[in-house]
């Protein structure tokens, strides 16, 4: 169930809990949708993906503040 805050995840996370963040407030698996964002990452000259992460990690909070 997604919860109502976008909020980056402190149990969920490879990095910076960012995706386990975006899959948890989503309802999706947090591995799926890692795969998918590497993936369109790498195969899309249009999607800045390192970018995009860094962008997100500074401006979500994170869990439980």
């Amino acid at each position: 169930m997604p919860t109502n805050r976008l909020e980056r995840s402190r149990h969920d996370r490879m990095i910076a809990g960012v995706l386990g963040g975006f899959a948890r407030w989503l309802g999706w698996n947090p591995m799926l949708l890692r795969i998918v964002f590497v993936l369109v990452s790498i195969l899309s000259a249009a999607f800045p993906g390192i970018l995009v992460y860094l962008l997100a990690w500074l401006l979500m909070p994170e869990e439980g503040r």
